[in-house]
C-alpha cells in the first residue's frame, strides 16, 4: 500500500459526499453504510465517523473486516480502502427526543467514530478497471 494513495483518498473524501462504509455480519451477509468524515491516522490508519445504523455497529461487533469506497461520481475516481476496524468509539449522543419508536424510520442515537487499519487500497470507479493495489 502507498501512503500517497491513502492521502489522496482522505482529500477525495473530504471533497465528496460520496463514502461509503461496508462491513459483514458473522455469516458474510454484507451491509452497506453511508459516512460523513474521513481523516488521516498516520501511518496506515484511518478513523470514519457517522451516525452509524444499527446493522454497521451490530457488524462491527462480530466481524471487524471493513471495506471504505470514498467515490467521485463526475469524475468517475475513487478509492477503496480494506482492512480492520481496531476501535469503534461513541462520540456524540442525541437526547432521544424525538424517541426512535415514535418516528417513521428511527434515526440512531450514538454517533460513533471507527478506527480503521487498512491493509490495502484500490481504485474504484464506474468504468473498467483493475484491482491492482495502489
Amino acid at each position: 500500500m502507498q501512503a500517497s494513495a491513502l492521502k489522496n483518498a482522505v482529500g477525495l473524501a473530504r471533497q465528496q459526499q460520496h463514502l461509503f462504509v461496508a462491513t459483514a455480519d458473522r455469516d458474510g451477509l454484507p451491509h452497506v453504510a453511508a459516512a460523513g468524515e474521513l481523516k488521516l491516522l498516520p501511518p496506515d490508519r484511518v478513523m470514519v465517523a457517522a451516525w452509524f445504523c444499527p446493522g454497521t455497529v451490530r457488524n462491527l461487533e462480530v466481524n471487524r473486516r471493513v471495506a471504505l469506497v470514498v467515490w467521485d461520481p463526475r469524475a468517475d475516481t475513487g478509492y477503496q480502502l480494506l482492512g480492520t476496524a481496531e476501535k469503534v468509539e461513541a462520540v456524540s449522543f442525541l437526547d432521544g427526543t424525538p424517541r426512535p419508536d415514535e418516528l417513521a424510520h428511527p434515526v440512531p442515537q450514538v454517533e460513533r467514530q471507527v478506527t480503521v487499519r487498512v491493509e490495502a487500497i484500490y481504485d474504484f470507479r464506474h468504468a473498467p478497471h483493475t484491482d491492482e493495489e495502489l
